[in-house]
Formats: C-alpha cells, structure tokens, sequence
C-alpha cells in the first residue's frame, strides 16, 4: 500500500470541515426525514462527498482511499472481536449460562427489590455477553413487562434496566465500544478499563442506593407472579438449570483478572460455553457450529421467552461490523482531507489546560452523538482528533477514552435521534424523554469525570520519558 500523507487544511475553515458538515444533513435526513436510524448510506454518501472535495484540492481518491484503509487497520481487532462476540452470545445461551441467570434472577423479584435487581441483572447480562443493545432487546423487554405487573412505572423500570445494560456494556472486556474506542487512541484494553472506574463505579453505586431507595415506596404494591412463574417454569423445563453452566462467565472474568488479551478470553468463554452446552444441554456438535454461526432460535412455545433466547451468532454481528468499517473509513476520509487537522488547529487557539483539554473531549463526543446520532462515528472522531495533543501536554490518553466513552456510550441512548436512543426507545416501547431522568448511572458518570476535572483527581499524567517513545510509536503505527 503506498505511503500518504493528509492534505493540509486550506486555510478556509468552512471549506476544511464542509464534507462533515454536507454529510451531517443526509444523516439527519435519513435520521427525521425518512425516520430512519440506520447511518450507513449516509456515511457511504459522506465517503462519495469527502472524495469529491479531495478532487476539487487536486489530490487523487487513492490517496484519500490508502489513508482511511490504514484507520480500518486500526479498528480490524476490535472488528474480529464483533464477530466472536456473537459466537460467544450464542454459546452462552445454548449452554444455559443465560437461562440459569434468568432463572435465578427472576425468583428475586419483589415490588420493592424490582429496580434494583433488575439493574444488577442487566449489569450482570452485559458484562458477560458485552452488548447493552442485547441486554435491552432480551431481558430489558421481559422486565418491563414484569415492572408492569409490579406496578412500577415504565419511566423507572426502563431508567434502571438502561443503567445496567450501558453499564454493563462500558465495562465489558467482550463490548465493541469498549474495544474499538481504545484501539483508535492507541490505549491498551485493560488499561481503558481500568481508566473507566472513577466515574463509572460511584456513578453506578449512587444508582443503585437510589433505585433501593425509590423501590421501598412500591413494597406495598399488588404484584402479579404470573408472567414471572410462567418464564421460569419454560426456562427449567428447556434447560438444564445448573450454577455449572456459569463456568464460561468464570473463566472470561478469571481471563479479564490475569490481564490476558480479549481475544483468546472470548474464545475460551466460547470453548467452555461450547462444552457445557455438550454436556448439560446434550447439544450436538453439528447443532453447535450452526448456533455459532446464525444464532440461536428458541422455540420454547412462550413469546417473551423465546425473544429472550433467540440471538447471536456470527451472522448477527453484520451489522455492527459494517457499520464500524464505515465510520472507520469515513474518519479516515476526514483525516485525510484535512477535516481533522483544521478542527484541531481550532481547539489549539484554546485548549491551554487540563480544562481545555479533558473540556475539548466532552464537547467533540458529545456534539457528534448529538449532531449526527452515530455512537461509532462518536468515538471514533473525537478519539483520532485528540490523541496526539494528549500527548503532547503530557496527559495519558486513558482520560482520553474514558472520556469518550462517559459521553458516547451512555449519553448515546438519552439522545432521541442517536441511534442509541432510538433503538432502546423503539425496544422499550418508553419515549426516551421520559426515561433518561431514571437512566441514573448514564447521566452520572459524566457528572463525575468533570468532578474529579475539577478536583484534579483521576487525569494521569504521561511519564515524561514515555513522551517521545509514545509519539514515535503513533508515527510508525500510520506508515
């Protein structure tokens, strides 16, 4: 592949960012107009627009296409993760990892301990298979289905079902988001994880004391066991309930603890997954490789139940996966224009401080989850524009991503029109103006980044002789 270099910005700033700005009305055409909350035509429009203006500079498309084939290299492990991550969400249904969860979670359920539960439960779901979107669609549906009956209002249940998924999801060594953020600002895994916790974990706890404190007003409400009992009794009598079956979730978080690579995890929760299914559901293998290859599709006979289970597979992670190749590439097409190094050229005329700089992360994520309602393009954009000037004021990068991900990942389904919000509303069956006051932990964390911002606490900064080293490395990574 030959080498490129990005055009320098002309000096004309509208003329610098108009392929974003052209791009950002046909996503909200496609988005109010058409009511349509899928980005990828929109962004292949803006991949078409972006080349056309590198003409217009006298530049050829090839270098504008060999630019954004090195940004996909960058996400390609994040990408080959997608797709074990949908062979593991198969595996762990199939083997009875998630119908035990659901079985022993549902017996808890009381009007009282309903929203707390039911946020620990979807926290527990997302962490293990790394998906809020599946959390929501599967075990999201069931309980705001069972908070009716409770007689809790759907404004609460969705809040606390939502704090556990995106949680969960933020968290998750098995997320897209949690691995395609770090690999776009060259930050380890782990490393993001753990950078994640000062806003993350007090932001979760809050929600959670107050979820057990707002559920002690309904602990006097009439409940109807009904729907609970029903989906318990399918889930035992299609599977074979044993704590067993949780060995797969054991040995992802045993992987995650030691520190090991999120690929080889995912491909041992999917092993053990695999032999558990073999051995407590008496699956055989020809039906495995097929369930990991188009998902699992449950025909217990109860809808809600059959919703629960029928997911994952490779085939399922499509989506996703194209839809990161195209953000990836449209990023890549901005880069090269020069889009980018003409935004931070701005940014430079004030970003001064920490203020400035952490101010800078908040505002960029924010606004292009806000403007143009893409969670990927949300952190892909802002994590390419700000990297290298976190390095260059001596901050590590992890403030970086956790930022990124505080105002991407959980503030993308409290946005009507972000396609976050519109799939939890459109799932929910919950307008999200009703529901984002309750999605307590989303709102919160971001809340606390600019507390410690304030405090000084919690924003590392990069060891002086790893400066260089760090800045070198960047530069190699784009040959």
């Amino acid at each position: 592949m030959a080498r490129t270099q990005p055009i320098e910005p002309s000096g004309n700033f509208l003329l610098d960012i108009a392929p974003l700005l052209f791009t950002i009305v046909i996503m909200m055409v496609q988005f109010f107009g058409f009511d349509d909350f899928t980005p990828h035509i929109p962004l292949v429009c803006g991949l078409v627009i972006t080349g056309l203006f590198v003409r217009f500079r006298k530049k050829k498309w090839i270098g504008m296409e060999n630019h954004f084939y090195k940004v996909i290299r960058v996400g390609l492990p994040a990408i080959i993760l997608f797709i074990t991550i949908g062979m593991l969400i198969a595996a762990w249904i199939i083997s009875g990892a998630v119908a035990t969860v659901l079985y022993y979670g549902f017996a808890v359920f009381t009007p009282a301990t309903f929203l707390v539960a039911s946020c620990i439960l979807c926290s527990i779901l997302s962490l293990a298979t790394g998906t809020s979107w599946g959390t929501v669609g599967t075990v999201g549906l069931a309980l705001m289905g069972i908070g009716h009956g409770l007689g809790i209002p759907d404004a609460w249940t969705a809040g606390a079902i939502i704090s556990g998924a995106f949680f969960g999801d933020k968290m998750s060594p098995l997320s897209e988001t949690t691995n395609l953020t770090p690999a776009v600002v060259g930050v380890d895994l782990w490393d993001h994880i753990k950078g994640m916790i000062p806003t993350t974990l007090p932001a979760m706890t809050v929600s959670l004391l107050v979820y057990a404190y707002v559920g002690i007003s309904y602990q006097d409400q009439v409940a109807d066991f009904a729907d609970i009992q029903l989906m318990r009794e399918t889930l035992a009598a299609n599977y074979t309930i044993s704590l067993f079956t949780l060995l797969p979730g054991l040995v992802v978080i045993i992987s995650a603890l030691m520190r090991m690579p999120a690929l080889p995890t995912v491909l041992g929760g999917i092993i053990v997954a695999c032999l558990m299914a073999i051995i407590f559901q008496g699956t055989g293998v020809k039906e495995l490789f097929n369930v990991l290859q188009n998902g699992v599709i449950s025909q217990t006979g109860v809808e809600i139940v059959d919703k629960l289970l029928s997911k994952g597979g490779v085939m399922s992670m499509t989506w996703v996966v194209i839809l990161t190749l195209l953000a990836l590439s449209f990023v890549g097409a901005l880069e090269y224009y020069g889009t980018l190094n003409a935004i931070l050229q701005k940014i430079n005329s004030f970003v001064r401080t920490r203020f400035g700089l952490v101010g800078a992360s908040y505002a960029s994520t924010i606004s292009i989850g806000t403007i143009i309602g893409d969670v990927y393009t949300s952190l892909v954009l802002p994590g390419r524009l700000l990297k290298d000037k976190y390095t260059q004021m001596g901050y590590k990068r992890t403030t970086l991503t956790r930022s990124i991900e505080d105002c991407g990942t959980l503030l993308s389904p409290l946005i009507p029109w972000n396609m976050g919000g519109g799939f939890v509303a459109a799932t929910l069956g919950v307008a999200t103006i009703l529901y984002a006051p309750y999605a307590i932990a989303c709102w919160l964390s971001p809340i606390f980044g600019i507390i410690w911002l304030i405090l000084d606490k919690f924003i590392p900064r990069e060891e002086s002789t790893n400066i260089a080293t760090t800045a070198e490395e960047d530069s190699i990574a784009t040959l």
